[in-house]
């Protein structure tokens, strides 16, 4: 037996959802239920790693040293 949910979402977000399905050559109801099942499979929603989202950031690094220097520098 299934049960209807609906939910409200930003037409933003239904239209990414509409060309995730296209792309995928499914339906949004089918894409919208295989998405929920992946992620209960993952225990729900997974925090982003701090660690890994910084080095994504692409910022610019040096050495430890040199950067607290240019820290002190930006204070004056």
């Amino acid at each position: 037996m299934s049960e209807r949910l609906q939910i409200l979402i930003p037409e933003s977000l239904a239209a990414r959802l509409e060309q995730a399905a296209q792309r995928a050559r499914t339906t949004k109801s089918a894409f919208v239920r295989e998405a929920i099942e992946r992620a209960l499979e993952q225990g729900g929603p997974v925090e982003p790693d701090p660690v890994a989202a910084l080095g994504g950031l692409c910022a610019p690094t040096a050495d430890i040293g040199r950067m607290i220097e240019e820290i002190e520098e930006g204070r004056s």
